[in-house]
């Protein structure tokens, strides 16, 4: 850790620490996006990386302070704790089972942290419209960087340290900024998409200069895997008129499905073989990596395993055990086995429910469907399809977290209606007070 990532982390903590909830959970995101997750310092045998440090600090926080949850502890919010308890259980039925308990515990921490922290900083539909234009000021500077570096091959984020030369394919550079790789910098921007729309309104300038940071970041990544992502995000915004009907859509793409996979020779998902926005892309590995975890289940379906290299006849640089798993549900499975990928699934279906409720809670206090719970909606439905190409493993996962906790929030709240009096005469002439539901006292 290089002493300005140093001096910035500190200043963060600072941040965090002592001031208003809301530059708390700037400086939160900020730096916990700004500064790579590789970077960290050891005192003994224990390495204390930037991210967790700001989340430690956040916890000590929001203790101190008493600064609880929103709302009480809801089914989101369980389903959260029970798959932490998972991915910490699972790994006892893991070979070196030491190692793998300090690494599910770093796991935890970060997805639980960063999940309740912004639970806690988040507290009403003010606060999701600050996050939201939150996410747009700090994206800016990635996308500037990220631009310069895809002209130049220079990272600027590079002076914090623990980011590595940008890849060159196809003759030009794919940039990174301070993600672990291009195509998480892609997907970043692609994922934050949703979180403009509900800045139009109000904050029209940020809106758009959001929206052309996440174009930028798209952009310079050279990658196909976020242009996807980024359609994805487009879609789910353009539904917005067929809210009403997604019962209706959702079995359309279940029987899309099933007609595709009667007509093609190869299984359905084998359609990811065939998206190549760049000329340069390895989606058949995506598919290859679904078809061959499926022949192997046997190996991972009760806690995970250590050891997948023999899955593919070509392995990955930085492991001699694995393959390169660019899938995050199948990467859930591999770490903790199918009762960790079906509660991460469980994870999304409850956010998914959650958004469906708040809508239907502002039916039935009969006001307008709130547009920034569908823009939430829409951001996590970009986060699960890409999740179907790519496996989060740096910062990036800040964000998934992050929309889930504001989806946590549920906006719309159901409230009993005002109890109103009323000052009435009585036959006598004196006031009486007229209750609602009781009648004259």
């Amino acid at each position: 850790m290089s002493p300005l990532a140093v001096a910035f982390l500190i200043i963060a903590i600072i941040g965090v620490l002592a001031l208003p909830r809301r530059w708390a959970a700037f400086f939160l995101l900020c730096a916990g996006i700004y500064l790579p997750t590789s970077l960290s310092f050891s005192l003994g045998p224990f390495n204390f990386y930037a991210l967790r440090l700001l989340l430690t600090a956040a916890i000590f926080r929001v203790v101190i302070r008493k600064e609880g949850l929103a709302n009480a502890m809801h089914g989101l919010d369980w389903v959260m704790v029970i798959w932490a308890a998972a991915a910490l259980s699972s790994s006892l039925l893991h070979d070196d089972i030491g190692a793998t308990l300090v690494n599910r515990s770093g796991l935890v921490f970060t997805t639980c942290g960063t999940y309740f922290m912004f639970r806690a900083f988040c507290r009403s539909a003010d606060d999701v419209i600050a996050i939201c234009r939150i996410v747009a000021i700090i994206l800016i500077p990635i996308a500037i960087a990220m631009g310069y570096e895809r002209l130049t091959g220079i990272n600027t984020f590079s002076a914090f340290g623990g980011v590595p030369m940008p890849e060159i394919r196809g003759g030009s550079f794919r940039a990174r900024g301070p993600f672990g790789h291009s195509i998480l910098a892609g997907t970043v921007g692609a994922v934050s998409l949703p979180l403009m729309a509900p800045l139009w309104k109000q904050y029209r300038g940020t809106s758009i200069a959001g929206l052309l940071a996440c174009f930028a970041m798209i952009f310079s990544s050279s990658s196909s895997g976020p242009i996807m992502s980024a359609a994805f995000s487009l879609a789910a915004l353009l539904m917005w008129p067929l809210r009403y009907h997604m019962r209706f859509v959702r079995w359309m793409v279940v029987f899309f499905y099933i007609a595709m996979d009667m007509i093609m020779k190869a299984p359905a998902y084998y359609l990811l073989a065939r998206i190549d926005l760049t000329g340069s892309s390895t989606s058949w590995h995506r598919a290859a990596l679904i078809e061959t975890a499926i022949d192997h289940w046997s190996e991972w379906w009760l806690a995970g395993t250590d050891f997948t290299r023999h899955w593919m006849p070509y392995g990955v640089p930085w492991s001699g055990n694995h393959i390169d798993i660019t899938n995050h549900y199948l990467r859930m499975g591999v770490d903790g086995g199918l009762p960790l990928m079906l509660l991460f699934i469980w994870v999304l279906a409850k956010g998914f429910s959650m958004v469906g409720q708040t809508l239907r809670q502002s039916d039935n206090a009969q006001s307008q469907p709130s547009f920034v719970v569908w823009a939430l909606g829409a951001a996590l439905f970009s986060h699960a399809a890409t999740f179907m190409s790519v496996s989060y493993f740096d910062q990036s996962v800040v964000f998934f977290y992050l929309t889930l906790a504001t989806i946590g929030l549920n906006l719309i709240q159901q409230e009993p209606p005002p109890i109103r009096q009323a000052i009435t005469l009585n036959q006598y002439g004196d006031g009486s007070i007229v209750h609602p539901f009781i009648g004259e006292r």
